[in-house]
């Protein structure tokens, strides 16, 4: 398939999560709050700093930033799926943030300037691009000298069931595709030795690589399942095209998989991890 027809595919999947991510928000900040503080804590925002935020989703990232560089600064939210950055400024609006510009960009081609930003960050946006080459590319054309870039991917499959495992069965009962070898994906930075291969190509320095842990908690069995219906853009689309029958056989081989993450009170608890990257 040629790639501008799999970016446009992608970008109608992410449109039509957009609600998802809008109404489980609070849920997915509270869960990635380490990741977040980490991003934010490695590019040290100071007030009158204009930070662009990469991949923003629902923007709840660069909100807490545009807090940080205010009131001179400002935050530039971005997302490729219009649907995404409209989702981004009803919940900053709902902030009272008057220091966010919300913008729809394709990170692999940004119609920003040259030497524009003091910081980029981007969590769990890189490993998802057709061509991450050309988006840290990007990244380090608009950012000014001595400015952090901080960034966050997945690591691997093994370490990740949140989405290996429903991902594993999607693949085993026919409703996904294998993932095509280095092509994107959740785990296609997976390996520290690609990271820095991506980022020193884009012409940064040697990055700072570290493990974040956390862990996804979900009350009972429909909260996992609808986690994944609401937020996990392919798997999400595949269920939408399943009968009603092959619907309730996955939900329930899903739920399966997840059984080592269930306490007794059913409630779960899955465990992640990711990597946080700094670099200038």
């Amino acid at each position: 398939m040629d790639r501008d027809v799999r970016r446009d595919a992608r970008r109608r999947t992410w449109d039509k999560m957009a609600s998802g991510w809008e109404c489980r928000h609070e849920w997915t900040e509270a869960s990635m709050g380490v990741v977040n503080d980490w991003l934010i804590d490695r590019i040290t925002p100071a007030p009158g700093q204009v930070v662009l935020e990469v991949a923003a989703g629902p923007g709840d990232l660069g909100h807490r930033v545009a807090q940080r560089v205010a009131p001179a600064g400002r935050v530039i939210s971005t997302d490729f799926a219009p649907e995404m950055v409209e989702v981004a400024r009803r919940l900053g609006s709902a902030q009272g943030l008057d220091n966010v510009e919300y913008r729809t960009l394709d990170a692999e081609q940004m119609a920003l300037d040259d030497d524009s930003v003091d910081a980029v960050l981007c969590r769990s946006g890189y490993m998802l691009m057709a061509d991450p080459d050309a988006a840290l590319r990007e990244s380090r054309r608009v950012l000014r000298t001595g400015g952090a870039l901080a960034f966050s991917v997945f690591t691997t499959a093994e370490e990740n069931p949140w989405f290996a495992v429903p991902a594993r069965i999607f693949v085993e009962r026919g409703h996904i595709p294998k993932p095509e070898p280095g092509g994107p994906g959740v785990f296609s930075m997976g390996d520290p030795g690609r990271i820095r291969e991506l980022v020193t190509g884009a012409s940064f320095a040697d990055p700072e690589i570290e493990a974040i842990a956390f862990a996804f908690e979900h009350a009972d069995e429909d909260d996992v399942w609808n986690a994944i219906v609401d937020l996990k853009g392919p798997l999400a689309a595949a269920i939408d095209a399943m009968d009603v029958e092959e619907r309730e056989a996955t939900r329930s081989a899903v739920l399966d998989g997840f059984a080592p993450y269930r306490s007794a009170a059913g409630a779960y608890l899955v465990p992640t991890r990711t990597w946080g990257v700094l670099t200038s």
